[in-house]
């Protein structure tokens, strides 16, 4: 049976303007069916029964706010997610940020850090962890919690741990955590060099320069202006000769910052163009 679809195309209008007015959260440049598709969940969820009744929830209930915003950003997410991009980290892009002194990697949009701890793991088998800073940010402090407390549901560790294998991995994934009951827990070392921080790709600023940006699945939830300025950030943070990594349904093909930056083979990854 398909779910009732609750809001009309205007009273979406009217929810976007009431979030941005009242708590300064803009989702006006959010694909309006992505939106549209997480506010109907969410009345399913809470039981509303009516627009009306959501939107009276929103308005006078300002704790409501931060369910709200995690149900309309949170991103799914797993480790080595599209273990064929993170074996393409490994083998090509690794060995050439091998050469800095330090290497500084933004996940953005971590969500609860599957991601991070990925990447943490990546760069230990190459043995570059030890020069390593990886800045995991997200709209959403409470994904950020889970990523610092770096404790996640056992049954998933089936499906990791083939990724993991399938991205090259070299050793035993069990290695990584300590299991305890129905949760494990990832090993310390691997939050050493990774620093978790709220940060909004669309409105706040570049906070350092770094050679490796990692933005998968994000920007498809954005409209074409919205993800302009978000490539806009990215070109600014991104070093020369630094690498652009997006997921799978997105490009900077149809950008104007297309032509500061070169694809690399198959793979979601773009590399800055030197313009000097």
């Amino acid at each position: 049976m398909l779910e009732p679809s609750i809001i009309k195309d205007e009273e979406v209008e009217y929810l976007i303007k009431d979030v941005y007015e009242l708590y300064g959260y803009d989702f006006s440049g959010y694909s309006r069916a992505s939106f549209k598709r997480r506010v109907n969940r969410i009345c399913l969820i809470e039981r509303f029964t009516s627009f009306a009744e959501l939107r009276y929830t929103l308005i006078n209930e300002p704790e409501y706010l931060k369910r709200f915003v995690e149900e309309v950003t949170v991103n799914v997410t797993e480790m080595f997610r599209d273990p064929h991009f993170f074996k393409g980290l490994r083998e090509k892009i690794l060995p050439q940020l091998g050469t800095y002194p330090l290497i500084r990697i933004w996940v953005a949009g971590c969500s609860t850090g599957e991601e991070a701890y990925s990447m943490a793991i990546l760069l230990k088998e190459a043995n570059l962890y030890h020069k390593s800073l990886i800045y995991g940010t997200d709209l959403n402090p409470s994904v950020l919690e889970t990523a610092r407390a770096g404790v996640f549901p056992l049954q998933q560790m089936k499906l990791y741990s083939e990724n993991y294998m399938l991205s090259g991995g070299k050793k035993d994934f069990s290695d990584y955590y300590t299991a305890n009951y129905d949760s494990v827990k990832f090993d310390k070392s691997l939050q050493e060099k990774l620093i978790l921080s709220t940060h909004n790709l669309v409105s706040d600023s570049s906070f350092n320069s770094f050679q490796l940006i990692i933005c998968r699945n994000v920007l498809i939830y954005f409209d074409r202006g919205l993800q302009e300025r978000v490539f806009r950030l990215f070109d600014n943070s991104l070093e020369n000769l630094g690498f652009l990594a997006l997921g799978a349904k997105e490009t900077i093909r149809f950008s104007k910052l297309d032509k500061n930056f070169h694809q690399i083979d198959d793979q979601r990854i773009w590399k800055k163009i030197d313009h000097h």
